[in-house]
């Protein structure tokens, strides 16, 4: 994993979410703030994880968190996974990789035997002041709201 520690500042960033639209870390400042980096939009983990954050939306709004899912999906792909779902929070559009690599999350993945390089399915928790609280490393797609609000 990256070199991002609790305690650390969140690294600031600037990056355009499904509709196009620029979203930054300082829009969330006096806020908490969930931010899930996962694979591919579209595929059953990276499914499972959205709706599993989005079925559970009401509770974490109600326990202070706005939510963010980051991905290097385009436009186009963000955009659909988005409306087939119907996901009450933004996607973002990291096709550049910047808030990918910024948050440690690129790196060496195994599949199936196959090594390749790939995100890293991560989601860091982000306090109103903007330092990481929890990093959670080990995901659990179907149930990661319970691992959040704990």
């Amino acid at each position: 994993m990256g070199l991002l520690v609790i305690g650390d500042n969140a690294p600031n960033f600037e990056c355009e979410d499904h509709n196009g639209e620029i979203v930054r870390l300082n829009d969330y400042k006096g806020k908490k703030l969930v931010i899930f980096f996962y694979p591919k939009a579209n595929t059953p983990g990276c499914t499972a994880q959205a709706c599993n954050l989005s079925d559970n939306y009401e509770r974490l709004t109600k326990s202070g968190y706005e939510v963010l899912g980051v991905s290097a999906d385009d436009h186009k792909k963000q955009a659909n996974f988005q409306s087939k779902f119907k996901f009450p929070y933004k996607l973002l559009c990291d096709t550049e990789k910047k808030v990918i690599n910024s948050y440690g999350v690129w790196g060496e993945k195994k599949f199936m035997g196959r090594e390749y390089m790939g995100i890293i399915r991560t989601t860091f928790i982000v306090d109103e002041s903007g330092v990481i609280t929890d990093i959670i490393e080990k995901v659990k797609t179907k149930d990661h709201a319970n691992q959040i609000i704990q």
